[in-house]
């Protein structure tokens, strides 16, 4: 299990209530049945009705920048947290859910409008008529309104993301463009972005990564050259596919993972509710700290270091996947995962209550089953450098800035739950 400091399990525990969480953590798949029953089962029906207009939604008609997608989905969550608190009445609850997401969906990703106006009708059918379920409409719609007007100009949208990088003269160590496409800097200018709930972007950068001629860089070296060149004859085919699973998007491989949760989860509607919307905001201030990471070290990546290299270079060297165009250290691909894995522990407990199972859009027809919220992390790990796209280091000091990001959430948490 991960190593956690008490005072953000604390802040967890009383934002999705003690007897909830001990109940996931400690109950096991024969208690789960009595605790998911009557209410929570409805609850959870609700959620996740709203949870795939989400993510259908940002699928259809989203930005091209993973951060902006994530930025719905918190200002989308995040309001409908703050809606719910207004009253106790699961009809309240559950109409401030759907007046939220709805409204926020609408308004950040309008060419959906027609689907998720369908979602709502629907939805809003099942509820009862009175005035909770008119007050709690309202409020979810109130509430989406205020965040997204406090949202405005954060530098989240795809432009100021995607901000032109000076690239820096070729040196040893400094990123370049890499082949094979040779294609400009990206996410250069999420680094300046507003977070959620960082004091700054820079509040968790990891320490540099290894030295130049160091013996652990040295090591990362080897091991990228040796197991992630396009034609590794080292590599075996379980670590070939391993790589092609997490080559993706790291959001799009994460949706089913915290649905899987919130699926799972017996707790409240409200409490379900925290759980996406605290997710997607340490997804959010975890990429923009990353970004910062990235550029500011500007740490070349392995085809580069291997074609350069002061002892036996290779100018040939390809490694089995494209690299993608942004510096090596670190991680991008681990931040995510480590920080999805730190709000899952925290938040739900280590392990899934049931098998959960995951497709890849890199490696269309095959999914993955885990029981746990750290294989997929350590598996991440590992597919980066078989991919040839990271060092170790690089993979290892993304896992732990994404768990201080998302530890930072947590214990802030009722900063934005209000």
């Amino acid at each position: 299990m991960l190593s956690m400091s008490s005072r953000p399990l604390r802040a967890a525990v009383v934002l999705l209530g003690a007897v909830a969480l001990a109940a996931t953590t400690a109950a096991g798949p024969a208690a789960a049945g009595s605790v998911v029953a009557g209410s929570a089962s409805r609850a959870g029906h609700a959620v996740l009705t709203w949870y795939d207009a989400t993510a259908a939604a940002i699928a259809a008609g989203g930005a091209t920048t993973q951060v902006t997608n994530s930025r719905t989905w918190a200002i989308a969550w995040l309001a409908a947290a703050r809606a719910q608190t207004g009253s106790s009445s699961p009809v309240y609850r559950r109409a401030a859910l759907a007046g939220a997401v709805h409204e926020s969906l609408v308004a950040l990703v309008p060419t959906q409008a027609a689907a998720v106006d369908a979602v709502l009708e629907a939805d809003l059918a099942a509820l009862p008529d009175g005035k909770a379920k008119d007050r709690g409409l309202a409020a979810g719609r109130a509430a989406a309104d205020r965040l997204i007007e406090e949202r405005t100009g954060d530098g989240l949208d795809s432009a100021s993301v995607n901000a032109a990088f000076p690239v820096p003269p070729p040196a040893p160590g400094v990123w370049q463009p890499t082949p094979s496409a040779y294609a400009a800097a990206t996410q250069y200018g999420n680094r300046l972005a507003r977070p959620f709930l960082l004091r700054g972007a820079a509040q968790f950068r990891p320490a540099p990564p290894p030295a130049l001629g160091s013996a652990r860089y040295e090591a990362d070296l080897a091991e990228v050259r040796t197991y992630g060149a396009a034609g590794s004859t080292a590599r075996t085919q379980a670590q070939t596919d391993t790589a092609t699973f997490w080559l993706g998007s790291s959001f799009v491989l994460y949706t089913p993972v915290l649905r899987a949760a919130v699926e799972q989860s017996p707790t409240s509607t409200l409490s379900r509710t925290r759980l996406v919307a605290l997710f997607h905001v340490a997804l959010v201030d975890t990429q923009i700290a990353t970004s910062e990471a990235k550029y500011h070290y500007q740490t070349w990546r392995p085809v580069t270091a291997i074609r350069n290299a002061a002892v036996n270079p290779d100018p040939s060297w390809l490694p089995l996947h494209n690299t993608p165009a942004h510096p090596d250290f670190p991680s991008g691909h681990n931040t995510y995962s480590g920080a999805a894995e730190q709000i899952l522990t925290v938040l739900f407990g280590p392990r899934a209550r049931q098998p959960y199972t995951i497709p890849s859009p890199s490696a269309p027809g095959v999914t993955r089953t885990y029981t746990d919220w750290h294989l997929p992390s350590l598996e991440n790990i590992d597919a980066r450098v078989w991919s040839g796209i990271h060092t170790r280091s690089a993979d290892e000091a993304g896992i732990r800035l994404g768990r201080d990001v998302a530890t930072n959430t947590l214990t802030r948490a009722h900063e934005l739950l209000r």
